[in-house]
């Protein structure tokens, strides 16, 4: 498991009946997660002091509760890149701190390749994390969303970045069709990210589903491959879903190259535990 380790604003304090105390910079928050399965809280007084909790319903969803007022929005930093931050629907705070380990991995793939006019593409872009850490690594980078409000959330976090000048182009569609057109265009990508979700629609109602769809989108996404690309990036949350299964699918769809996979995640404060986050699978030149 790759544990992202280097972060200074965002810590789990503490975990325990399916649910996670995390401290976003100086904002505390209780989220739910369905790792946790074991009920001994580590430091029952550090629950005392919260400012949100996300309480799930039983009929589905869920609310935020706010015991301490917060800001709209705040930000949090990691290392050189900053992120907005603000509690949204189904637990969400517009940022996954695992991811981490992802960005420093494309970082170093993209600073270390010796080359120039890197070109990626970041497919299900969500609020730009993986945007953000490829502009700052010197890549111009293609972000695909099919949410506008996604899309507008991660120009905000290029902003903040001081990445503002940096070729960054914001594309709200389905990535199915996307990819598709850039096919007809003629144009090509040194390197692909993806973080497809478990289930979603479009904004026309297509519809789209991890194990049905993953192995023919890579495959259409191969095709918009340059001759010489430097990485192929999966990352996933879909329950019951193997990472090796992301390694398979990379190795049966692109030419040879380096495979791996595995699970991404989170340590706690002052606690040898450790978090499961997600799965990942990569292919490197």
């Amino acid at each position: 498991m790759e544990i992202a380790r280097d972060w200074k604003d965002y810590e789990i304090l503490d975990m325990a009946n399916g649910e996670k105390l995390e401290c976003w910079k100086n904002i505390i928050l209780i989220r739910p997660d369905p790792q946790i399965i074991w009920k001994e809280k580590t430091y029952p007084e550090k629950w005392k002091n919260v400012n949100a909790k996300y309480n799930r319903s039983n009929t589905g969803g869920g609310a935020w509760q706010y015991m301490n007022k917060i800001p709209d929005s705040w930000q949090v930093h990691y290392k050189d890149l900053i992120f907005n931050i603000k509690p949204m629907g189904f637990k969400h705070t517009g940022l996954f701190p695992e991811q981490a380990v992802n960005w420093d991995w494309m970082i170093n793939k993209i600073k270390n390749s010796g080359r120039k006019n890197i070109k990626v593409l970041n497919l299900f872009a969500y609020t730009g994390g993986a945007t953000v850490a490829c502009s700052y690594a010197g890549a111009s980078v293609c972000h695909v969303d099919s949410s506008k409000g996604m899309v507008s959330w991660a120009k905000e976090n290029i902003a903040s970045s001081g990445l503002s000048d940096k070729p960054v182009r914001f594309i709200v569609d389905d990535v199915t069709k996307f990819v598709q057109r850039e096919i007809r265009r003629g144009n090509k990508y040194d390197a692909i990210i993806m973080d497809p979700p478990s289930y979603g629609r479009g904004k026309n109602g297509e519809v789209w589903q991890f194990e049905n769809n993953i192995a023919d989108l890579v495959d259409l996404c191969s095709k918009v491959l340059s001759n010489d690309p430097l990485f192929f990036l999966i990352n996933s949350y879909t329950t019951g879903i193997s990472s090796k299964v992301l390694e398979n699918i990379l190795s049966l769809k692109l030419k040879k190259g380096k495979l791996s996979s595995g699970e991404i995640g989170l340590p706690m404060k002052d606690s040898n535990l450790v978090l499961p986050c997600g799965i990942y699978g990569r292919w490197e030149k």
